[in-house]
């Protein structure tokens, strides 16, 4: 837990690092404030309100006590074990299994779980999803997603400042056309860059709470046999329900029938949070 939490403070140092560099290019101080301005009020209004609008996009309804008094009886057993108020929580009516955690701190708090994924899963499994999901609450990865949004898309802004800046100056000698190249190319790579981070980070967040989940939990077992079969199904159901803005909100990425590549990816490997998880059982059951 603490590596991942290491990790996440050398990616989001790293992507302050990347603003300070682009802000250096640019010259001056203005270009850079406007942009985090701007950044700032765009990821502002989605930390306040994007639980709203993607529990409102999937169409979630409260998971009614009397039909789920057993998951909510789970949910209640685990927030008395991680000091958590209990958290709102939501039902979708989708044929695909998953779940997400969103709002903004532990008593905004939300889950959300698929149908389906209470179809699939056993008791047991479901319990390790919804220790996991608590665990973002917990560890307030909504907020750490936010910043790492915020200081990502800042650096998007920069980047698109640069190419008009170059696009207006004028190319009259070899120094100033080299070191407009220069420009283009940083204002080109800097936010692929930044992007990359942001989803490394977010690769974090899922082994802290997988980490953190299996030990509030005390049954990595039970997550790890969940994410075989959440897997198992993502990798044969069509995604089409879902939107790629929210994919990285979920306990297993539904498009994962589709990644390319692992560096673009809002989760870890499957396999390797199993191994993880059991390596975790190894240690300390």
């Amino acid at each position: 837990m603490i590596k991942n939490n290491l990790k996440t403070t050398f990616l989001l140092a790293a992507l302050s690092g990347l603003i300070m560099c682009m802000g250096a290019l640019i010259g001056g101080t203005s270009g850079i404030q406007i942009a985090f301005i701007m950044a700032l009020v765009m990821n502002g209004i989605l930390f306040f309100f994007s639980d709203r609008i993607v529990l409102s996009m999937y169409h979630a309804q409260p998971l009614h006590t009397d039909q789920y008094a057993y998951i909510h009886e789970i949910v209640e057993e685990l927030c008395h074990k991680m000091a958590l108020p209990k958290p709102r929580l939501w039902l979708i009516k989708a044929p695909h299994a998953n779940a997400f955690a969103t709002g903004r701190s532990p008593a905004k708090g939300s889950i959300a779980l698929t149908q389906s994924i209470i179809t699939l899963l056993e008791p047991h499994e479901l319990r390790g999803v919804l220790a996991h999901e608590l665990s973002h609450i917990k560890n307030r990865d909504i907020l750490i997603s936010t910043i790492a949004a915020t200081l990502a898309t800042t650096i998007g802004y920069l980047g698109d400042m640069i190419q008009r800046m170059i696009f207006w100056r004028t190319l009259k000698n070899d120094n100033k056309r080299s070191n407009t190249v220069s420009l283009l190319i940083s204002a080109l790579l800097m936010p692929l860059i930044a992007t990359l981070l942001q989803l490394a980070i977010s690769r974090s967040r899922e082994y802290g709470a997988d980490e953190c989940g299996a030990h509030y939990a005390q049954d990595p077992l039970a997550l790890a046999s969940a994410l075989k079969k959440l897997h198992q199904q993502t990798m044969t159901k069509d995604a089409y329900m879902y939107q790629t803005s929210t994919a990285s909100l979920f306990i297993v990425n539904p498009f994962l029938g589709k990644q390319w590549t692992s560096l673009f990816a809002t989760h870890p490997p499957i396999t390797e949070r199993i191994k993880r998880l059991e390596a975790i059982f190894n240690k300390n059951f």
